[in-house]
């Protein structure tokens, strides 16, 4: 067991400091707020209106997949991030 583990260890990247142009990048990086809550809070019952929109595949793989992982429909997941989206800039 004990040779395993050096292997493991001996097999683990080691990091160097990153080029100079990647480090003044990140120091001009400007930090930007995450203003979307996870998924699993974006279910709240809320008087609608009916429209048709078309979205990407993947946006709708997204919602279904994190929806049925939640218990929950996908069109409230996407009616809660537009919701939140015009809360931030409406």
């Amino acid at each position: 067991m004990a040779k395993k583990t050096n292997r493991v260890r001996e097999a683990r990247a080691k990091y160097v400091a990153a080029p100079l142009e990647i480090a003044r990048a990140i120091d001009d990086a400007e930090t930007v707020e995450d203003f979307l809550p996870p998924p699993e809070q974006l279910f709240l019952k809320e008087e609608t209106v009916k429209v048709t929109l078309n979205l990407s595949q993947r946006s709708v793989e997204f919602f279904k997949s994190n929806s049925f992982l939640h218990g929950m429909r996908h069109q409230q997941m996407v009616r809660r991030v537009l919701d939140l989206y015009v809360e931030r800039y409406g």
